[in-house]
């Protein structure tokens, strides 16, 4: 029988307490979702992480995937550069921008579109991989790809719009921001997603005596109710187990210069009253302190929330909504400065030119005429990751109707409806086949189309409405 000293002895007992751990601790296992529209091959990448004791989900569409993202907990994203309703770039965008989230894509392409992924790593993509995919070099990418810290800057999110727009609309914000800016008052900003709230409140610090000192904005959405007062007034070493060292909260850090406070209707409500306190007071109190700090900050605060609804419903503090709007500024969306467009869309083309490498000259006429009737429901950031997009993926030197990703499909729309808008109705039978049949340039088979009847049907009612046939 071996006989081991005291110190072999105690690394063999550690040992088997690790075993033992391990045998009643089960693992976590990662999710990856695969996102490839060639099924046969998605289900092979499935079957083979499967074996290599991954879960695994597989999406074959740009739809499909972007439920299984907001349904379950996805470690790593492995998806198709192109896709039928879609590509990989999009969702990519999707993710980084409506999730907040920093999970890793690999993207996997053709081998004539190697550059292209090259660009997309330059988007925030992890890495790339070229078809057919080698096994080993796909598992050394996994894991390198889970093992990966997520980078600090937000790659995928829109950088502050340095150009003015020069529409009725935009102007007179631009009066009211000049006339704001001098004063005290707290400035509620409202507007919808991507407007450029952030920006007019940059614009009214810079217009302030308060210009030269910090200006520090603050996304209420991502403050839990245990992490907002840590964040916002600071904390002492050891009042909470993290606490390994003291913290300046935004308010300290910000003294003398503008808090902004973006999508202020998200700050959770236990959090509200302390804020109210110190906007009333200018004081702040740190967590784990006894003692007060004088601050002296102005407030900016933004939201595409309804405030006042938000009151109604107990979401909000009304004491809280009064203090910070003081002065309201209301921001117009896109598509009511539609003018704008072609000055932001050659900001944004030599934007995404100088970060992709690119040398777009820029965008068609005909690609602006289509732009210009767009809803833009996600404005100046939905145009932007639009504009970026096709300089990524231009073949030529001008951006083409063809080439925007939502071309296609208002195309579709505007079919579809064109069919509903024609089908046949009781009452003014006549009148709608005319209408129908000038519509299809007297193509009767494309005007019974149009009226969702067969031929034989259409020619049956202009034959009872004495028209020509």
């Amino acid at each position: 029988m071996p006989c081991f000293s005291p110190l072999q002895g105690f690394f063999f007992l550690c040992v088997k307490h690790f075993l033992y751990i391990c045998m009643i601790i089960p693992v976590m296992k990662h999710t990856i979702l695969i996102v490839e529209d060639d099924a046969s091959f998605g289900v092979m990448l499935q079957t083979w992480l499967k074996k290599n004791d991954y879960d695994v989900v597989l999406a074959t569409q740009y739809v499909q995937a972007k439920k299984e993202i907001s349904s379950k907990k996805i470690d790593l994203i492995l998806t198709d550069l192109r896709l039928p309703d879609g590509d990989g770039i999009m969702l990519m965008g999707w993710v980084r921008e409506q999730l907040k989230s920093r999970v890793p894509f690999i993207v996997m392409t053709g081998y004539a579109e190697v550059q292209t992924a090259v660009s997309a790593m330059k988007l925030g993509a992890f890495d790339y991989l070229k078809k057919p995919i080698n096994p080993s070099l796909l598992e050394e990418k996994i894991v390198a790809a889970l093992e990966s810290e997520p980078e600090v800057e937000e790659l995928f999110l829109p950088k502050k719009v340095m150009v003015k727009g020069s529409s009725e609309a935009i102007q007179r914000l631009y009066k009211h921001v000049e006339l704001v800016a001098p004063t005290k008052f707290s400035v509620l900003i409202l507007g919808e997603s991507g407007t450029g709230k952030e920006y007019i409140a940059e614009m009214i610090h810079d217009c302030s005596p308060r210009r030269d000192k910090p200006f520090i904005a603050v996304d209420c959405g991502s403050l839990s109710k245990e992490l907002a007062p840590s964040e916002l007034f600071g904390h002492l070493k050891g009042s909470f187990t993290s606490a390994i060292a003291d913290k300046k909260g935004v308010f300290e850090q910000a003294k003398g210069g503008t808090v902004f406070l973006d999508e202020v209707g998200n700050l959770p409500y236990e959090v509200q009253m302390q804020l109210l306190r110190s906007l009333q007071e200018q004081k702040v109190r740190p967590v784990g302190s006894a003692v007060d700090i004088n601050v002296d900050v102005r407030i900016v605060a933004a939201t595409n929330d309804n405030l006042e609804r938000a009151i109604e419903q107990g979401r909000f503090r009304q004491d809280l909504y009064h203090r910070i709007n003081e002065f309201t500024l209301q921001v117009p969306p896109l598509r009511d400065r539609i003018e704008d467009l072609e000055k932001f869309v050659t900001f944004f083309v030599s934007q995404a030119n100088e970060e992709l490498g690119k040398e777009i000259k820029g965008v068609s006429p005909k690609a602006i005429s289509v732009m210009k009737k767009m809803p833009w429901t996600g404005n100046l950031r939905e145009l932007r990751n639009v504009i970026r997009r096709c300089v990524l993926f231009a073949e030529g030197d001008y951006i083409e109707a063809e080439d925007l990703p939502l071309y296609i499909e208002h195309e579709k729309k505007v079919s579809v409806q064109s069919n509903e808008d024609f089908a046949l109705r009781p009452g003014n039978e006549r009148e709608q086949i005319e209408a129908a049949l000038m519509k299809a340039r007297g193509n009767k088979t494309v005007a019974a189309k149009l009226l969702q009847v067969d031929r034989k049907t259409l020619y049956n009612k202009m034959h009872q409405f004495g028209m020509d046939l």
